[in-house]
């Protein structure tokens, strides 16, 4: 194979002290939800927030004298912030290409580490080819993302310091977009123990390298939570090392991410992107296949929009029931709203937010209805609140969570 493990080890050396020895960390609380036995490598916690901070360094430093005019790449955002951490640390003048639809936080992170951004294209595709173009216009060195010995050797290093923590672990599952990481950690993962199996992670919406591995043509593309792993075409090296090491991928919906971001804050209380969620999600999906087994997920970073995590975290709670929207049918009388909030409150409800309508709904002049947000203890308490409403002479349903559309479950009628 082109890239080997005294690649990975020589590697190793060289990050020794310049990037973060990231912790592997048991999980008992995501053991109990999916049945396998979890332990957690945080990649999240390197100083730009993802595994790239390793293959950036070791492909810079690979460079030498090839750096003197300065270096370009192409990234949605955690390759960016790798190159330009380590660029500004070793002076070296980086301008990185990155798409329309990356993320506003890793744009300002990675002009904030020193390097000049140019958002250039709808796709990573068309960013890459816009870098690569300028590379060769301004005799600049090109930092390719994945597809680079140098970038997959120090990806590698994770796999490494994965099974000098657990050398018992059964299975490692780690996300994978162009295949750098995926590539360096079986790698690694192999040559330390051969009958450990190495499973990847892909959006279902960019299920290129599932398909590259069973010569398929890969299609897909749109928006994903997990922007990291959105690669349309995988590496050329990549590809050969994934056919050869790599036991499986999994592909995993929008629900699985969504879920899987939700899961981490709540029961590990991890912030991880969607694309390092993206291992919880397949053994969530697939648990059966992992269950009863010791096995290590790769986190490979944190880097998601604040205001995306809130979202994500309050359409949880909406789905469990323990935030409700409630319209209520009223008489347009003094008093009469106060004692519709009187009665929540009494049956344990707690409202977050009120909307009173009286010239737009389809009901009569001298009624009224009341949209009310509500938190709640679960579904069971939910129906309760709807009942007491009701015996008070309200009217009351619980409106759609995902729609204006009205529902009127069993459990909610009574």
């Amino acid at each position: 194979m082109s890239v080997t493990i005294a690649d990975i080890r020589r590697a190793a050396r060289l990050l020794e002290g310049a990037v973060v020895r990231t912790p592997s960390v048991a999980s008992p609380s995501l053991s109990e939800l999916t049945g396998a036995r979890v332990v957690l490598k945080l990649e999240n916690f390197q100083h730009t927030g993802s595994f790239k901070d390793r293959g950036a360094l070791v492909k810079l430093a690979s460079l030498g004298s090839g750096t003197a005019n300065g270096i370009v790449a192409a990234s949605a955002g955690n390759h960016a912030q790798g190159v330009a951490h380590h660029a500004r640390r070793l002076g070296i003048k980086a301008i990185i290409y990155m798409p329309k639809n990356t993320p506003f936080t890793k744009v300002a992170r990675t002009e904030s580490l020193g390097a000049r951004v140019v958002v250039h294209g709808e796709s990573f595709a068309e960013a890459r080819e816009a870098a690569a173009k300028a590379a060769r216009s301004g005799n600049l060195a090109f930092v390719h993302p994945y597809d680079d010995e140098a970038i997959i050797a120090g990806q590698g290093t994770v796999g490494l310091e994965m099974l000098v923590d657990d050398p018992d672990l059964d299975v490692l599952v780690v996300p994978v977009g162009g295949g750098g990481l995926i590539s360096g950690v079986a790698l690694a993962a192999k040559d330390t123990n051969p009958e450990i199996s190495v499973i990847g992670v892909q959006a279902a919406a960019f299920p290129s390298m599932y398909a590259a591995i069973r010569n398929e043509p890969s299609g897909g593309g749109g928006q994903t939570l997990a922007d990291g792993i959105a690669v349309k075409t995988p590496g050329t090296l990549t590809e050969k090392i994934v056919k050869d090491l790599v036991s499986d991928i999994v592909l995993v919906d929008e629900a699985d991410l969504e879920s899987a971001v939700e899961a981490f804050v709540r029961a590990q209380r991890v912030v991880a992107e969607g694309a390092g969620a993206a291992p919880l999600a397949a053994l969530v999906r697939r648990r059966d296949r992992f269950a009863g087994q010791k096995v290590g997920l790769v986190v490979s970073g944190g880097n998601i929009d604040a205001r995306l995590v809130s979202s994500i975290l309050m359409r949880g709670l909406v789905r469990e029931g323990k935030l409700v929207r409630l319209r209520v049918e009223i008489s347009d009388s003094p008093g009469t709203l106060a004692e519709v909030t009187s009665r929540i409150g009494a049956a344990g409800g707690n409202i977050v937010e009120i909307f009173h309508q009286r010239l737009f709904q389809d009901v009569p002049v001298k009624r009224a209805e009341v949209d009310v947000v509500v938190e709640t203890l679960d579904s069971d308490h939910v129906h309760d609140l709807i009942e007491s409403l009701r015996e008070s002479g309200f009217p009351t349903r619980r409106l759609s969570a995902t729609a204006d559309t009205d529902t009127d479950t069993d459990a909610e009628a009574g």
